[in-house]
């Protein structure tokens, strides 16, 4: 069967893309859930509007997301955290602390576009990729600091379990 794609769909192909497919997988996947439509004359017609309009939106959103780009290359977020001795964490620093960082700088970006490989659990400086788009990413800098209030608290603490 040959339909439509309305969205970008892995592995099948990109929006406004006929495409053949085994009958079972359109009727029971793609139709129901608005993924394709049926590949007719009138529904090529629309499809191609819609592609049109959304290459217009992707467009704009393309520039907005090279915009801040530039903006957003030179920032550096500061992370205080607990540490031991050899500058490791205690606990760890995830995309949602960059996140909630980069807020506190003024730059408002969702904890899924962070694109942190595994949480950071040392002291230092670390770049870390953030996709504003999926063309455009930029690497800010995040520095892990060993957080002294918080430690100093620690050992203060440490002497009276041992007294008791």
């Amino acid at each position: 069967m040959e339909v439509i794609l309305r969205e970008d769909i892995e592995k099948l192909g990109s929006r406004g893309q006929v495409v053949k497919v085994a009958d079972g997988y359109a009727r029971n996947y793609l139709l129901p859930r608005r993924l394709a439509v049926v590949a007719t004359e009138a529904n090529k017609k629309i499809v191609e509007q819609e592609r049109q309009a959304y290459l217009r939106r992707e467009a704009k959103v393309l520039a907005d997301a090279q915009e801040l780009a530039k903006i957003m290359a030179p920032v550096s977020v500061t992370i205080k955290q607990k540490a031991g001795e050899q500058d490791q964490l205690f606990g760890s620093v995830t995309s949602k602390d960059i996140a909630e960082a980069l807020e506190k700088a003024g730059y408002s970006v969702e904890r899924r576009k962070i694109q942190l490989e595994a949480p950071i659990k040392q002291v230092g400086e670390f770049k870390v990729p953030v996709r504003l788009h999926r063309d455009v990413t930029v690497d800010i800098t995040v520095t892990v600091a060993r957080d002294e209030e918080a430690a100093a608290t620690a050992e203060a603490e440490a002497p009276k379990e041992e007294q008791k």
